[in-house]
């Protein structure tokens, strides 16, 4: 087996970019997820070891001693990071031109010609799902009889191998706790709405709902749940209470755990037999009977991409959800204790100044516990660049997604509505939904009843000040 490194590169402060990271940006408060995407092919090469260099503060002469010692070097990459990520490469290279390079993620996912034309250092691209692609380079085996991979032959020619068939048994998949455990150090990692230290995971792959803009699900993950059996499921979970005392929340990063009530009702309730609190991303129209259920269980939070308030903007981007059946659920979450963290999107498809309009009331009427305001972006593999690309609404030559400090712009615009004024939209969002004297009395009241709370509001408060002085310079 070859010694492999890990590596999610170096970059600007405060990039959550990472392997687990759903858009890459640096956020209102600092935040970082687990790099799952990049721990779990870890787990399948022994004596590996990962890099997860933005939480742990590491620059390259960090890194230069570990990819100098290494023999194959996988890079987790974006279409945000990628010019920074082939310096990356660019510097492993010149340092030790004998290494291997390889990329994951997304961005060569489905634009492995380019990125290999773009990425001279790099000696070859992952598609689709990697975990097993990478353990078979790793073994050595030739770059012609691995399935998943483009690559350039000794003349220089871009070849694009046949696909890997889609993973099936998800059970086959080794523990991620475990690199955790080997190479990580949980207390880095902290999401504003969790609760400090989290271990984050994922229990299957793929989602149903065919939302336009969502990454993950039209690039790597595919439109079927395929998941992992609830007793190995619960296996790690133990295994993650041994190895982590420490951690107060356990967050089930599938794109959509409640796609499988009965299942996520099943694993909810070995949860409750272990006294785990937990959290999961879940969409607005889980029956409260379930509800019920995941609660008396130890569920603690919801994330819940809510994306607009309004009904055309939602069909626009075929969410699949009504408005109204995503107030009702809000209510049964508010009347069995459950906190929601509530996500929007502004600039999608249909937007006006109007909807802006009708989205703040929209979340203002509903009150999530918190909020995270976004901008759209048309990621290369999803329904929403092509639909950009095809009406005018993105300019290729300016599609940037962050600037140079890693704050997300607006790169779509539209006929009524400009950059500016969407950008712009997301700052008026977070004041009209946080300055209110409900929502300010109850942060107050949340951080008079626990001296972590206030240190960690004040703190956040602190931060999100900041973020908002970073994008005035933008």
């Amino acid at each position: 087996m070859m010694k492999t490194l890990f590596l999610q590169p170096p970059s600007f402060d405060g990039f959550d970019g990472g392997a687990g990271s759903r858009y890459q940006a640096k956020r209102e408060i600092r935040s970082f997820w687990f790099p799952t995407w990049l721990a779990q092919p870890a787990a399948l090469i022994p004596g590996s070891k990962l890099i997860d260099a933005p939480p742990a503060n590491l620059g390259m002469a960090d890194v230069l001693p570990h990819s100098n010692a290494a023999e194959l070097v996988i890079i987790h990459t974006s279409t945000p990071s990628f010019a920074n990520d082939v310096k990356v490469a660019a510097a492993i290279k010149a340092s030790n031109p004998r290494v291997i390079i390889g990329m994951i993620g997304a961005k060569v996912a489905v634009q492995a010609k380019e990125s290999l034309e773009q990425g001279a250092p790099v000696d070859f691209v992952a598609r689709n799902e990697f975990d097993f692609t990478i353990k078979e380079i790793a073994e050595g085996r030739a770059f012609a009889e691995v399935d998943g991979i483009s690559y350039r032959d000794e003349t220089g020619a871009i070849v694009h191998n046949k696909d890997r068939t889609i993973l099936e048994d998800m059970d086959s998949l080794p523990f991620v706790s475990d690199v955790y455990k080997r190479d990580l150090r949980m207390e880095d990692y902290f999401i504003g709405y969790l609760l400090h230290p989290y271990v984050s995971l994922y229990t299957g792959r793929g989602c149903k709902s065919r939302c336009t803009f969502c990454l993950w699900p039209q690039t790597v993950g595919g439109h079927r749940y395929r998941t992992r059996s609830v007793e190995h499921v619960i296996a790690e979970v133990r295994q993650i209470k041994r190895d982590f005392p420490q951690m107060k929340e356990l967050f089930f990063d599938d794109d959509t755990f409640t796609d499988n009530l009965p299942r996520a009702e099943a694993i909810a309730r070995e949860l409750g037999k272990l006294g785990v609190t937990w959290s999961c991303n879940a969409k607005a129209n889980v029956p409260r009977d379930t509800l019920k259920v995941l609660r008396e269980n130890g569920l603690r939070l919801l994330l819940v991409g809510y994306e607009s308030g309004n009904q055309q903007i939602l069909h626009n981007i075929k969410k699949g959800m009504r408005i109204e059946v995503a107030r009702q659920f809000t209510k049964d979450c508010h009347d069995l204790g459950i906190k929601i963290h509530g996500t929007f999107i502004l600039g999608l498809p249909g937007e006006t100044q109007e909807t802006i309009r009708e989205t703040i009331q929209f979340a203002k009427d509903i009150n999530p516990h918190t909020i995270q305001v976004s901008l759209a972006a048309p990621y290369p593999g999803t329904f929403l660049y092509d639909q950009a690309v095809e009406n005018g609404w993105l300019d290729i030559a300016n599609a940037e997604l962050i600037d140079d400090h890693g704050i997300q712009i607006a790169p779509l615009h539209y006929p009524n509505l400009s950059h500016t004024e969407i950008f712009e939209g997301v700052e008026v969002f977070y004041r009209k939904f946080y300055f209110r004297a409900p929502k300010i009395m109850s942060i107050l009241n949340e951080m008079v009843r626990s001296p972590q709370m206030m240190k960690r509001r004040l703190r956040e408060g602190v931060e999100f000040y900041q973020f908002l002085r970073e994008r005035h310079a933008a």
